[in-house]
């Protein structure tokens, strides 16, 4: 008699290894995964050692560990012994692909490929060997449209093992604000990494030609990403924080400034519309899929920008609007529902 539950191994070693979106990615699929189907068990893999700090050589021996001893000797004993049928690789296929175990793979983005500089060689060698497994996949998970058209014109990955599944939205439950923050800022949400394009509002507030309101940043600098020198005396640094330390500032911001370069998915852009915070971002990558008309889609040039945070002033509440209306769109049970049903397609069900 075949067995009603289908047995599934998460992969959450983002996790352990990252405060980004990725691990945001993981927590909201499992809190997504509690609200539905209980004929599906899902069941975490994972080192569960935390390598968040970059103190050498503590961080690299915890990664040679984690990818090339755990990862393709002790997992796959591992999986054979929770008895699974579907493995879902959530941060691109670390773990081994082992028959029959059907494997499903989520792509975050092609950074690898688009934005080599954001990477460190190794990372850029183990990124790509990993996107080349993606062709051996049941099921690639793309977080955007964007990112499932990247998939197949530049890794040639059929339509029909790619799913499209946005995100959800993770706001705290209570807010948190800092203390000493000035009444009026912009807000700037993302790890300080090139690609961020941070160094496009340094040139803004440093040849405005006016006084605009300081610039609370959040997030972590990543090591090895050279210091942007002399910044404007306004801004304020405060790295890393907490969900209830973002709500606060999502609410209390004149707006969200996003000018990326390259998004996969875009997290800061979709929370921030969820708090009524109006965002102001680049029309670049999966953005202006994830916006459809409900943020400001402003090319990288400071007059233009300037106009737009000028024009928040008297549209402000009919940006806020449009925005909540796009973020009730967005719901990490929809994700969750949606992938137990790539789940269940990869398993033949």
């Amino acid at each position: 008699m075949t067995d009603p539950v289908l047995r599934v191994a998460l992969d959450t070693h983002p996790l352990y290894v990252t405060r980004a979106g990725v691990a945001r990615y993981v927590r909201g699929l499992q809190a997504g995964f509690l609200h539905l189907d209980q004929k599906i068990q899902i069941t975490p893999i994972t080192w569960p050692v935390e390598n968040f700090s970059y103190v050498q050589p503590v961080r690299a021996l915890k990664t040679i560990w984690r990818e090339l001893v755990w990862a393709p000797y002790i997992a796959p004993a591992l999986l054979r012994s929770m008895n699974v049928q579907v493995v879902h690789h959530t941060a691109g296929p670390l773990l081994p692909f082992i028959s029959p175990l059907r494997q499903v793979v989520t792509l975050h983005d092609l950074a690898l490929i688009r934005c080599p500089r954001r990477f460190r060689p190794w990372q850029r060698a183990a990124g790509l060997r990993r996107l080349r497994r993606l062709a051996q996949a049941d099921w690639v998970i793309c977080v955007s449209k964007f990112t499932a058209d990247e998939a197949m014109n530049l890794l040639g990955l059929p339509a029909a093992k790619i799913a499209v599944v946005h995100h959800g939205i993770t706001l705290a439950a209570e807010e948190n604000l800092p203390v000493g923050l000035p009444a009026e800022f912009y807000l700037f949400v993302g790890s300080l990494e090139p690609g961020k394009n941070l160094s496009f509002l340094k040139s803004l507030w440093m040849n405005a030609g006016v006084c605009l309101p300081p610039l609370v940043i959040v997030g972590d600098r990543w090591a090895g990403v050279g210091d942007e020198g002399v910044v404007p005396a306004s801004w304020i640094y405060l790295g890393h924080q907490s969900d209830e330390v973002l709500l606060a500032l999502y609410r209390r911001a004149q707006a969200l400034l996003f000018p990326s370069l390259y998004e996969g998915f875009g997290f800061p852009v979709v929370e921030a519309m969820a708090a009524g915070c109006p965002v102001i971002c680049a029309p670049r990558a999966s953005l202006p899929e994830i916006a459809t008309g409900a943020i400001n889609l402003v090319e990288l040039e400071s007059s233009l920008w300037l106009t737009a945070m000028r024009g928040l002033e008297a549209d402000r509440e009919n940006w806020q609007q449009r925005g909540l209306a796009r973020a009730r769109e967005f719901s990490w049970v929809k994700c969750a529902r949606e992938t137990q049903q790539i789940y269940r397609a990869a398993a033949g069900e």
